[in-house]
């Protein structure tokens, strides 16, 4: 199962000859690995069933442009999330940035459909609280898989609930509105991975706990992690 991360312009070829170099740095600080295969395993499961297939209809229903759209709109709703957190890391010239693409995209982009910003080179910055939290110096603590949500730590677990708490698709009422946006945007993630399933390769649960752990710790480090591969994703 390509598990439901939030990897953006993803290289395959880098990818892979990151996970098989770098990757095993990674091998032995996996205490619970046992339970983390059988969520795995269960993760692998509801994918092969339910979501993958789910994901083909969605890209063959619908045209480039408009999962395009989708993709920019969910980007857009993040912004507000990268200000609060780069803020809290004390990164004010960025968290100005953030704000500054949402209101542009949000005005100009016709609610974060179209992308405005970043033709102004007004980029994102890619902030969360599990980032936050390691700017503030707590470790990251044992490596889990989460059930639906894949790689995790305990450290970017209780991120990932904070950043659930400041989405702002939680604005939304009824809540069947959120729970559409919510659903929308995990189909809309898969559809995206469908073009990249092939770069896994040997073990499933070793490549996605080091690309995992890479990723994070890159993200971490604000990109200062030496990388042979330049690797961009």
């Amino acid at each position: 199962m390509a598990e439901i991360v939030p990897w953006r312009s993803l290289s395959l070829i880098k990818l892979a000859l990151l996970c098989l170099f770098v990757g095993p740095a990674f091998a032995d600080d996996d205490p619970l690995e046992a339970g983390n295969r059988s969520v795995h395993g269960f993760n692998e499961y509801a994918d092969t069933k339910f979501l993958r297939p789910i994901a083909k209809i969605y890209e063959r229903n619908l045209p480039t442009s408009l999962r395009s759209g989708v993709t920019n709109f969910f980007s857009n709703l993040e912004s507000v999330n990268n200000a609060l957190n780069s803020a809290l890391q004390m990164k004010m010239g960025e968290s100005l940035q953030e704000l500054t693409r949402f209101c542009l995209n949000t005005t100009i982009g016709i609610g974060g459909f179209f992308d405005p910003a970043s033709r102004l080179t007004i980029n994102n910055s890619d902030e969360d609280f599990g980032q936050t939290f390691a700017v503030w110096g707590i470790s990251r603590g044992t490596y889990i898989v989460l059930p639906f949500f894949g790689p995790s730590t305990i450290k970017d677990a209780l991120g990932l609930t904070l950043d659930f708490i400041a989405n702002p698709t939680r604005l939304y009422n009824p809540s069947e509105q959120q729970l559409f946006f919510s659903a929308t945007n995990v189909v809309n993630n898969r559809a995206e991975l469908l073009a990249v399933e092939n770069v896994v390769f040997g073990d499933k649960y070793l490549f996605y706990k080091n690309a995992y752990l890479q990723r994070r710790e890159f993200l971490e480090l604000d990109g200062q992690v030496v990388d042979s591969f330049d690797d961009e994703f």
